[in-house]
């Protein structure tokens, strides 16, 4: 039976996922019929605003026009990223005197080629690119090197390090360790044994924290396997990455760009299993066995594990990708699709669920990207490992803005669904009274 725990890297749960515990399975019932309660009671009139109808303010794609994390990412919103007792948070990534890529990418706002038609609208991602898997061509941008947080999206650079170092058939045990670990849980148990290939699955597919940790742990712990991602990181003049955990959950100076997360999904697409692995809808995970020491502990049976993207399932010529999440990071998404043999990628960051879900924010993108001209180009992506000594050259560091000067504090769709819910909750428990009253009054 199913223990995977989807928290703050997953907040939608993955199709095709193994069957979850009664009480899970009963909680998941409810909230099925209380969204499909609310959209056919408060959907919008032919006509209306599809907003809410407790907003007034039409939604707008986030302006990014004046840089405002040309340095570091957007102000944290809770304490993952505040440093371990006796440590200091490090200083912000150094900023390239030219802008990696190309000088147009060195632009904060829409980045789009000559006489390219309007970007699609309802984009809520704050960043975003598309590029060619293939040739290296950037299509089209926004604040491609704009620093935001990766959240689960690293896990294709932990992935992309590990599968050149790990043997996929090699054998490991589970730890209470690995068990313990934050956040999205495949469901790895103490004594349970696992080969690389499932390890991997794991962590590309059904985004495990768990599964983060035991592969970092064959690469000498969790230190030593950020500093081997940065260091790829680096190889490839992804210069706006600073991996701060193996698995993606905040923490101090975690930063990423676009761009870079274009290049490092690229990079990894170049490996043959990982492509492979993005690309699977379903496969079967070991169980693990009773704990000697807990009486009456039964052993754990094995179950199947979906693919947490959507985008696999609903866009035609999909090739997979990986999915994001934390309070900090918000909505990120990286993924890839085919369409007449061109093999386009689309990265997103800081995105919202409203008015598009993230994987249908990339469809736009990618069908955007699918009608350009394929000599549409706005830049470059780098190819293969690349010589950084140059990247190297940096500008001074523009000062960091203050804390708390780009936060945006708690965002509309936030406060409408919490009003939502408080609509919704009153409607049931009158339907729950009328329910009783009328189990009272029937014949008997």
């Amino acid at each position: 039976m199913s223990i995977r725990r989807l928290s703050r890297h997953d907040p939608s749960p993955a199709p095709r996922l193994r069957r979850r515990p009664r009480a899970v399975r009963t909680a998941a019932l409810l909230a099925a019929g209380l969204t499909a309660f609310t959209v056919s009671a408060f959907a919008p009139l032919p006509g209306a605003t599809a907003q809410p109808p407790t907003s007034t303010t039409p939604f707008t794609t986030p302006n990014t026009d004046d840089c405002p994390n040309k340095t570091t990412p957007p102000p944290p919103v809770d304490t993952s990223e505040v440093p371990a007792p006796g440590e200091s948070a490090p200083a912000a990534l150094p900023i390239p005197a030219s802008p990696i890529g190309g000088k147009q990418l060195g632009g904060c706002g829409l980045v789009l080629p000559s006489g390219a038609g309007q970007a699609p609208e309802g984009i809520s991602a704050t960043a975003w690119m598309v590029s060619d898997l293939d040739t290296g061509k950037v299509l089209a941008a926004k604040d491609p090197h704009g620093r935001y947080r990766p959240a689960s999206t690293i896990k294709v650079l932990l992935a992309a390090v590990a599968l050149r170092t790990l043997d996929p058939n090699k054998v490991v045990t589970g730890t209470q360790e690995d068990a313990n670990v934050d956040g999205t849980r495949v469901g790895i148990g103490p004594g349970g044994r696992y080969t690389n290939r499932q390890l991997f699955q794991a962590l590309i597919m059904a985004s495990g924290n768990d599964a983060a940790h035991a592969i970092a742990a064959q690469l000498g712990g969790d230190d030593a396997a950020v500093a081997k991602m940065n260091a790829r990181a680096k190889q490839l003049q992804a210069l706006d990455t600073r991996a701060a955990t193996p698995s993606g959950l905040d923490g101090p100076g975690m930063s990423t760009s676009a761009y870079d997360l274009s290049v490092l999904f690229r990079d990894a697409m170049s490996i043959p299993l990982f492509a492979e692995l993005i690309h699977t809808e379903q496969v079967d995970f070991p169980g693990y066995p009773a704990d000697p020491k807990i009486p009456g502990d039964e052993d754990r049976p094995g179950y199947p594990i979906g693919n947490d993207n959507h985008l696999l399932y609903n866009y035609e010529g999909a090739l997979g990708g990986k999915t994001g999440f934390t309070d900090d990071s918000r909505q990120t998404f990286v993924a890839a699709a085919e369409r007449n043999g061109r093999r386009l990628a689309v990265t997103l960051l800081k995105a919202e669920v409203q008015p598009l879900r993230p994987w249908e924010q990339a469809a736009k993108l990618l069908d955007y990207g699918f009608a350009l001209p394929a000599s549409a180009n706005v830049g470059t992506l780098p190819d293969g490992e690349t010589d950084t000594r140059a990247a190297d050259s940096t500008a001074a560091l523009a000062t960091p803005p203050l804390a708390g000067a780009d936060d945006p504090g708690p965002s509309e769709s936030n406060r409408n669904d919490l009003q939502m819910t408080l609509i919704v909750g009153a409607v049931i428990m009158v339907l729950v009274l009328l329910a009783g009253a009328h189990r009272l009054t029937r014949p008997r």
